[in-house]
């Protein structure tokens, strides 16, 4: 796979893929990506006017593309529930792409802190409410989007103390909650395939997002200033995605991250994440709790007994 870039995505005809932040970033490149080899990819948004704009930029791409917009934000578990009850066919792939990162103190709508709520909890629950449209095929799978920050995780994520909150720390948690969920659900259920990936350093709006919430003028000029300087572009960061994606090499329980220097940028390559995510007790301790605060019940049976994959 060392060579391997997005015009080696295998043919996608006749296959649906749900991707979560596509209308921006790695999700935008991932679904132009994907409708150029013949996917029909459901842009799920959480603004429908900034998707339907970014399927317009697809189009002008791929003339026929097969896009269709949905409204979903992770920040609501209702919008969550509303968007899979409206998915209306099988779903070869699901991509866990979308995500918010640093920034002070939030709540989503239910209550949960931001980040947690949004890359972790949101992806849980609407990957076990769409658990259905995507064993309906013969190959499904589901790509968990984490990053390489989630080695730098401590603790129990999701569980914060506004009052001492370190936006960082918080999103390391989030991050490592993704691959905890991912590895699991692979250990749980077969089918899907599940892995995971991550995108390296891409130049996206991700991290001055979060910069500007902070309302510092400085970290937000700084952090354009480096997304400029030593990020890659947006169509290399989405290359984990993909190969995790479409590779017919790809097997469950796998983590796909850029093989360049520091494993920032480069082409995909299969990588190990940190010894904490391979923590079968706390990834079903995670499970556990994530389907109590989520009322996302997969009815799959415990992982006990199943083979870790840490190669």
């Amino acid at each position: 796979m060392s060579d391997w870039t997005a015009t080696d995505v295998p043919d996608q005809t006749g296959r649906t893929a749900v991707v979560t932040g596509a209308n921006g970033g790695l999700g935008l490149e991932t679904t132009r990506a994907l409708a150029r080899a013949g996917a029909r990819v459901v842009m799920a948004c959480r603004s429908v006017e900034r998707g339907e704009r970014a399927a317009a930029d697809v189009r002008r791409d791929v003339p026929d593309a097969d896009l269709a917009v949905r409204e979903l934000d992770l920040a609501s578990l209702d919008s969550v529930r509303a968007f899979a009850d409206g998915l209306n066919r099988p779903v070869d792939l699901l991509v866990n792409n979308a995500g918010v990162m640093g920034g002070p103190y939030r709540e989503t709508e239910d209550g949960f802190e931001a980040q947690f709520g949004i890359n972790h909890l949101g992806h849980f629950a609407l990957t076990g409410l769409t658990l259905d449209r995507l064993r309906a095929v013969e190959t499904p799978r589901v790509v968990t989007v984490s990053s390489a920050l989630h080695s730098r995780a401590d603790g129990v994520p999701g569980r914060v103390d506004e009052r001492e909150y370190d936006e960082w720390r918080a999103y390391a948690r989030s991050k490592l909650a993704n691959l905890l969920f991912a590895y699991e659900l692979d250990r749980r259920a077969e089918p899907p395939t599940s892995v995971a990936c991550h995108p390296g350093w891409a130049a996206t709006d991700l991290q001055p997002r979060g910069a500007e919430l902070t309302g510092s003028r400085v970290r937000y000029l700084v952090t354009r200033a480096a997304n400029a300087l030593l990020a890659q572009d947006p169509e290399g960061g989405a290359l984990p995605t993909l190969y995790a994606a479409t590779a017919p090499d790809v097997t469950g329980g796998g983590y796909y991250g850029p093989s360049g220097f520091l494993s920032m940028r480069g082409p995909p390559e299969r990588q190990a994440s940190s010894e904490a995510s391979y923590d079968r007790e706390a990834a079903r301790r995670l499970w556990r709790r994530s389907e109590a605060l989520t009322g996302v019940d997969y009815d799959l049976p415990d992982s006990d007994g199943a083979e870790a994959r840490t190669d």
